[in-house]
Formats: C-alpha cells, sequence, structure tokens
C-alpha cells in the first residue's frame, strides 16, 4: 500500500511538471526578465502590460461576476497572453506595437505575461501561449491560440471588434 502511495504521488509530480504551461528560465534569462519589468502604461496607441488587479478593474471582475461576462472597459481591446522566453510571443509582439498605435483610439491592446500571472492565466484556462482574447464592447469575448498574422489579427479587428 506504502509502495503504491509512493508511486501515484511520484506520478503526480511528474504529471504536473510535464503538464506545465511554461518552462523554468535559466538565470540569465530570469535576470533579463526582472530587468525588463514591465509597467502599466495607460498611453493610447500603445500596448499596455497589465496585471491582475488591473485587469479585474479595466477588463473583467471574474471574481464578482465569475457566471456572467461583464466588460468593464470602454472601448474593444484584445488581451495576448504571452511569455518573455516564448519564440512565438516575441514574432507577435511587433505586430501587436502597429495595431495598437494603426488603431490608436479605437482599440486597446493589453498584454499580460503569464510567467508573472499564473492565477489570471489559470482561470482562463491558458495552456499555450500566445493565447488571445478578442473582447467586443458587448457581446462574449472570442479566444484564439497561436501567432497569428498582422492580416488575421486586423480582420478579426475590423469583423469582430469594431463589427465593420
Amino acid at each position: 500500500m506504502r509502495k503504491l502511495r509512493n508511486s501515484l504521488f511520484i506520478l503526480t509530480v511528474c504529471a504536473a511538471f510535464s503538464c506545465s504551461m511554461s518552462a523554468k528560465p535559466d538565470k540569465a534569462n530570469e535576470d533579463t526578465a526582472k530587468a525588463t519589468t514591465e509597467t502599466t502604461t495607460t498611453a493610447e496607441g500603445e500596448v499596455v502590460n497589465i496585471t491582475k488587479a488591473e485587469f479585474l478593474t479595466k477588463i473583467f471582475n471574474y471574481e464578482k461576476s465569475p457566471n456572467k461576462w461583464v466588460y468593464e472597459g470602454n472601448k474593444p481591446c484584445i488581451i495576448d497572453f504571452y511569455a518573455d522566453w516564448c519564440g512565438p510571443c516575441k514574432a507577435v509582439a511587433p505586430i501587436l506595437k502597429e495595431l495598437a498605435s494603426e488603431y490608436k483610439g479605437k482599440i486597446i491592446i493589453y498584454k499580460i505575461n503569464v510567467d508573472k500571472e499564473k492565477e489570471l492565466a489559470g482561470a482562463f484556462g491558458i495552456r499555450s501561449i500566445p493565447t488571445m482574447l478578442f473582447v467586443p464592447q458587448t457581446g462574449t469575448p472570442m479566444m484564439s491560440q497561436g501567432a497569428l498574422p498582422k492580416e488575421e489579427l486586423v480582420k478579426q479587428i475590423d469583423s469582430f471588434l469594431l463589427k465593420k
């Protein structure tokens, strides 16, 4: 019985590590991540890094309304769930920056670092990155996984967020 319990414990630990969403960055990457500490900005036309606390006030307070989506924002938005070590996330970052500038005043683009905001990533079931949440002003948000090309992002913004 004890042997079985120990085996189950080891299997559980192995499964947790093999199913984890992110790899541990090495010491050099960890230092780089600390050096590039995210700060929140409210400048229009910029990509805005946010924390869970800001998410709850600016986007959706799922703690207050767990069963009904209530968007707290005043413009449609895109939320990019990413990590600093993720190659596809790095490829999408400059595209999102361009789109934030091109759609200035029409939409807001937020970024959430899944390594720093694990609880928030878990609340939305983020299992692969980049994952983007497209949030219209009214209605239900739509989620998309993977590094989307600029053309697809523009299509989603125009047809889903701005409904042109």
